[in-house]
């Protein structure tokens, strides 16, 4: 085996796995190339969270099995979550797999991709005998880290030395893996197990790495990131770990600052301490992503969400008070079973009220072996069509609100700070270009977004200027104009706002 094609579906804590994957497989001396055609074996790390994410997982597993037999590859590995849920069933499904690796295990990876002493098989998993193939899957973190004879608590992988599929000027940095939540809908604590926190040096450490690696974005993520530090007796928690990384971050840049984004929060485990973390720490953007999934208190109830609708309220009054300018993410779940019409508008009601900065929505999908499953099979399933209904009016609702905001931006000449994502290349076109005047013709597209905007799930803000940036590059801003959920910008020159002369930082 000389050269690896690597295929990652799923979620950024997802990405984060198979980025250590390629780092491992490199240091390895093993090519890495995005031309499946020119790759000895081919990799797809999958997601098994929802019923979408599976047959997307299966349809790319189902790809590569045809490139194998065809020639065109000599092995298939696949990875991650669907991995850990369905573990022999895939081999049924596609026998062609030649390795599996698990959640717990991708340490592993470069063995299952070289096969043990060349191609013999090892198994670390209960698959059984009678499997001619590599597979180490193990159960959970506890057999993992016994197994390695690991002795240390929480997280025990190792993040750093990653082969990084983001652009270089943003990361994911993961602050803890699973969840101790066990929401009714959610299949996460079966699959990436309880809750484990990274050791708080461990994350200093790791973003020192990403930010001279080029980083100027570092993403907080895990699945409940608010409770950071219970599980290790890591008494600061949240706001322990925020104030690290926000003098870690001021002393590798010199002072210069990155953004660090909170994503992924809880509500009920949100505390005044991390509203005030969030406000006064310099480098901590001001935004965070939240997923509340419903706002009616029965819905609530059943979900086993552990808070409610006066709870959630209050944690977003005192966010928008407390933090001004905050901007909250949110996603919801329509079509819970058992969801009635009123409940539905009632959370349709909420969100155009609150006015959410940015929102997701999912229909909700049936998955087994969760409390929420047992209620779809009981006979309290909605149906398809009033969950697409339903999921269509909440995007309309919040549709209203946010291009009504980006409206008013643009009316406003809202001054902001952007971030340079990357170049906008010129659209093919056979028609001719209009008449331009030789200062239009010098101006370029740049797209990039503000503090209020994470990348892949927000929208985003587009710069206009005669100017050469690049990405990476932080560039005080004038809101110029709106389209849809996006915003259009240009660079501001030799202005002043709020008393305060804003020139273009370098």
């Amino acid at each position: 085996m000389r050269t690896v094609a690597f295929v990652s579906l799923g979620c950024p804590k997802n990405l984060v796995d198979s980025e250590k994957m390629l780092g491992l497989l490199a240091e390895s001396g093993l090519g890495i190339t995005a031309q499946e055609s020119q790759a000895d074996a081919i990799i797809v790390n999958t997601c098994g969270f929802l019923e979408a994410s599976k047959q997307e997982a299966l349809g790319e597993i189902a790809r590569a099995a045809e490139q194998k037999k065809s020639g065109q590859c000599k092995r298939l590995i696949v990875a991650g979550c669907l991995v850990q849920r369905h573990r022999a069933q895939l081999l049924e499904v596609c026998p062609e797999i030649d390795a599996l690796i698990g959640v717990f295990d991708r340490d592993r990876i470069v063995e299952a991709v070289m096969g043990h002493n060349g191609e013999s098989s090892r198994r670390d998993t209960d698959l059984g005998e009678g499997q001619p193939i590599y597979s180490s899957i193990a159960p959970n973190a506890v057999v993992a880290k016994r197994r390695r004879g690991i002795d240390e608590q929480g997280y025990f992988e190792d993040d750093t030395a990653r082969l990084r599929l983001t652009p270089r000027h943003y990361a994911y940095l993961r602050v803890s893996e699973g969840c101790n939540q066990n929401c009714a809908f959610c299949t996460i604590p079966s699959i990436r197990g309880k809750m484990r926190s990274k050791p708080v040096e461990r994350i200093v450490a790791e973003a020192r790495e990403l930010i001279a690696d080029g980083a100027t974005e570092l993403n907080l993520i895990g699945q409940d990131t608010t409770s950071y530090g219970q599980d290790i007796g890591y008494t600061p928690g949240l706001v322990g770990m925020l104030e690290a990384l926000d003098k870690a971050v001021t002393h590798e840049t010199g002072g210069v600052g990155a953004w660090l984004r909170l994503m992924y929060a809880y509500p009920s485990c949100f505390t005044d301490p991390m509203i005030d973390a969030i406000a006064v720490l310099p480098n901590v953007v001001k935004y965070i992503d939240m997923p509340l999934q419903h706002i009616n208190d029965l819905v609530l109830d059943r979900m086993r969400r552990h808070t409610s609708r006066r709870m959630i309220e209050s944690l977003l009054e005192k966010l928008r008070q407390r933090v001004p300018g905050i901007a909250i993410r949110t996603t919801f779940i329509t079509g819970f079973p058992g969801e009635t019409q009123p409940q539905h508008e009632e959370l349709v009601e909420f969100v155009r009220r609150f006015g959410f900065d940015a929102m997701g929505v999912f229909g909700y999908s049936p998955e087994p072996g969760t409390p929420a499953g047992t209620m779809h099979a009981s006979g309290q399933a909605v149906s398809t069509d009033v969950i697409d209904k339903r999921y269509e009016e909440l995007m309309l609702a919040q549709q209203e609100v946010v291009f009504a905001r980006n409206r008013a931006l643009a009316q406003q000449g809202q001054p902001v700070e952007v971030l340079i994502d990357s170049k906008e290349l010129p659209q093919q076109s056979n028609q001719q270009p209009p008449d331009l005047t030789d200062a239009e013709a010098q101006v370029s597209r740049y797209i990039g977004r503000t503090y209020s905007q994470a990348p892949q799930v927000d929208g985003l803000t587009y710069v206009d200027t005669d100017q050469e940036l690049v990405p990476g590059e932080r560039v005080r801003c004038r809101i110029t104009a709106a389209d849809g959920y996006d915003l259009i910008a240009g660079p501001i020159r030799a202005e002043t706002v709020s008393g305060m002369p804003l020139t273009v930082l370098r």
